[in-house]
């Protein structure tokens, strides 16, 4: 088994004889002694047979080959100290890893901007974000599977949810589709003599698709962005979320259908903890800055 012939203390004396310009400024910064830098830096140098550092005047220079090994060290003691730091989150109860669930209907952006405040105080804490579609999302709420879930509708019986904002869907489709020069559309018999987008459900054991259904005609997409290529070549019709259609609608690439009594649908978004007794200082901050985003402070609960 090889054993290392330098340690990391004298990498780091290394790095900071550079980073402050010379042996002084290290001493002074690293509250240590020169002669016990000179000493480390020197004992190094001998152990790896090569000159890493060499004073001229009051400064100490990088070699060729110390410049490549300075380099490489860095990464190193990054290394070890996010290894340690790694540690104390775990003896603390930090999660290494955090997974969400996100309802496509719910904005990106909106879970991005949370996510943004988190990043700083995340200390590392990996993030996996799982897109999920109606009872896809209730199956990985029941399961156990996610830290956190942002469900559309009414969340599985026995879990607690906090409202965050409702999302509107308008019933759009191409100017040249036949739809769009009936107006408004007396009875929704007309749909059904049409082709409609729908989006999967991504529930393992469910058949459910996002829509009203009643077309016998009917194409079937994993998200919004495949069901806004579709209509765009002036094929189907499709229920989508406003903010996903706003540039297509102001642009005149979609046009809105009005369809009598129902020209637009809204559905609560929610967000569901699955398993609260568990829950640890990550996701409960995470959760807190979701929540916050949508103007709802936790601590004015009471």
């Amino acid at each position: 088994m090889h054993r290392a012939k330098s340690t990391l203390e004298q990498w780091r004396i290394l790095q900071a004889v550079v980073d402050y310009g010379g042996y002084a400024q290290a001493a002074e910064k690293l509250n240590k002694s020169q002669s016990s830098l000179n000493h480390a830096v020197a004992k190094l140098q001998h152990q790896l047979g090569i000159e890493l550092l060499e004073v001229k005047g009051r400064k100490a220079y990088l070699t060729a080959q110390g410049e490549v090994l300075l380099r490489r060290s860095r990464h190193v003691t990054q290394a070890v100290t996010e290894l340690e730091q790694l540690a104390s989150n775990l003896e603390q109860g930090w999660e290494p890893t955090l997974t969400i669930a996100r309802e496509i209907i719910y904005p990106m952006e909106s879970l991005v901007c949370a996510l943004n405040d988190f990043l700083p105080e995340s200390r590392g804490t990996r993030i996996i974000m799982l897109d999920s579609v109606i009872t896809g999302t209730q199956e990985l709420i029941l399961q156990n599977k996610v830290d956190i879930a942002i469900c559309a509708g009414i969340p599985p019986k026995g879990y607690l949810s906090e409202p965050l904002c409702e999302q509107e869907l308008h019933l759009v489709c191409h100017p040249s589709h036949p739809l769009a020069e009936m107006g408004i559309l007396e009875d929704d018999k007309l749909l059904a003599q049409q082709l409609q987008l729908v989006i999967k459900d991504t529930g393992v054991q469910s058949n459910i698709d996002i829509g009203w259904l009643k077309a016998e005609q009917r194409w079937t997409v994993s998200n919004f962005h495949e069901a806004k290529a579709i209509l765009k070549q002036g094929i189907g019709f499709c229920w989508i979320p406003a903010f996903l259609v706003q540039e297509e609608l102001a642009a005149g690439k979609l046009v809105r259908l009005h369809l009598k009594g129902s020209q637009k649908r809204r559905i609560m978004l929610s967000l569901v903890i699955p398993n609260r007794d568990q829950q640890g200082p990550a996701s409960r901050l995470l959760a807190s800055l979701i929540l916050k985003h949508h103007g709802i402070d936790e601590s004015e609960k009471g």
